[in-house]
C-alpha cells in the first residue's frame, strides 16, 4: 500500500509540473521526493507522470489519480488540524475560490474581516471561473467557491451573497459621457463588446436575455472571456462595454462608468458554494464571516 508521502510528492509534482519547485515546496530535494514518485508508481503499476528533459506531464491515469489524491491528502491534513485545534482552539486553514471580479470588492473585506475576526484561520485564495471552482469543490482543492449561478450540484449548499446592477464603461472621449444614465435601447445598432459564449457564459447568457428582452441588437465588435480584458478593450478606445458595478472598482485611466436601467435592477448574482459533507471545523465560521460581510 502507498504510503501518505508519496501521495504528497506525487500531488506536488503534478500540480508544479516541475520537480525541482514541487521539491522546494515539501522543502525536500528532487532525489529523494523523485524516488517517491517512482515508489508510488511501482506500487500502482502504472505511470502517473511523463517525463522528458524538458517538461513534466500527467499521464491519463495520473490525471485520474490526482483527483483522489488531493483528498486523501486534504483529509489527512484535516484530520491532524483538527487534533491540534482540539487542543489549541479555533484555527486551521480554509481554501476559498473566487471570480476576478468579486476579488475587486468582495473577498478583499472578508480577507480583511478574517483577520480581524479569525487571526488563526489562514485564507488560501484561489482566482479561478465558475466552472472550475466547482470541479475544486468536488475534489477538496478549495473550502469555498462564489461562483455564478446556477450551480446544480446535489453536493453543494449555497447562498446569494451578491446581487449588483450593470454599468456602462465608456471609452476615453466618447460624446455619450455627458449622459447619467442609459437604457437598453441606447445600444440598438451600437457598437458593443461582448463576453464570448465560451469561458464567459453566465454574461453572455444573461446580456443576450436582456437585449431580446428589450428587442435590441448591439452590433458586437470583439466577443472576450474576462471583464479586465474588456475594459482594456474599452480604455483602447475600441467601444462600450456593459460591466458588474463592482467592476468600476478597477479604475481604468479615462474609462468611464454610467448607470444603466435593466429589468430586473440588480441581474448580476454572486453565489457562495461549499460541500455539504466537508469536514473542515474551520469552514463554517469562515462561512458565517463571509455571509456577514456580504450582509446575506
Amino acid at each position: 500500500m502507498f504510503e501518505l508521502s508519496q501521495l504528497r510528492c506525487f500531488v506536488a509534482a503534478a500540480e508544479e509540473l516541475h520537480f525541482g519547485r514541487a521539491a522546494q515546496r515539501l522543502n525536500m530535494t528532487q532525489s529523494p521526493l523523485s524516488r517517491q514518485i517512482q515508489l508510488l508508481e511501482r506500487i500502482l503499476g502504472v505511470m502517473l507522470l511523463e517525463r522528458t528533459s524538458r517538461q513534466v506531464s500527467l499521464t491519463p491515469a495520473g490525471q485520474v489519480f490526482l483527483i483522489e489524491a488531493r483528498r486523501i491528502v486534504r483529509l489527512a491534513e484535516s484530520a491532524s488540524l483538527s487534533a491540534r485545534r482540539v487542543a489549541q482552539g479555533d484555527a486551521g486553514k480554509v481554501a476559498i475560490g473566487f471570480t476576478a471580479v468579486s476579488g475587486y470588492g468582495l473577498v478583499p473585506h472578508i480577507v480583511a474581516n478574517a483577520r480581524a475576526s479569525l487571526p488563526n484561520i489562514d485564507l488560501d485564495l484561489h482566482e479561478m471561473v465558475s466552472g472550475d471552482q466547482v470541479d475544486a469543490l468536488l475534489t477538496g482543492l478549495i473550502d469555498i467557491g462564489f461562483v455564478r449561478p446556477p450551480v446544480d450540484r446535489h453536493e453543494f449548499d449555497t447562498l446569494c451573497v451578491l446581487r449588483e446592477p450593470l454599468v456602462v464603461a465608456l471609452p476615453p472621449g466618447d460624446p455619450r459621457q455627458s449622459r447619467p444614465t442609459f437604457e437598453l435601447a441606447d445600444f440598438d445598432n451600437e457598437p458593443l463588446i461582448m463576453y464570448a459564449r465560451q469561458g464567459a457564459g453566465y454574461f453572455h447568457d444573461m446580456l443576450v436575455r436582456l437585449f431580446d428582452d428589450a428587442g435590441v441588437s448591439p452590433l458586437h465588435v470583439q466577443h472576450v472571456t474576462q471583464i479586465h480584458s474588456m475594459l482594456g478593450l474599452v480604455h483602447a478606445g475600441l467601444a462600450a462595454a456593459l460591466v458588474p458595478q463592482s467592476a468600476s472598482g478597477l479604475h481604468l485611466m479615462d474609462v468611464q462608468f454610467r448607470a444603466l436601467r435593466t429589468d430586473p435592477e440588480n441581474p448580476v448574482e454572486l453565489h457562495m458554494a461549499w460541500r455539504r459533507d466537508n469536514a473542515n471545523p474551520a469552514l463554517e465560521p469562515m462561512r458565517q464571516l463571509c455571509a456577514q460581510t456580504a450582509g446575506a
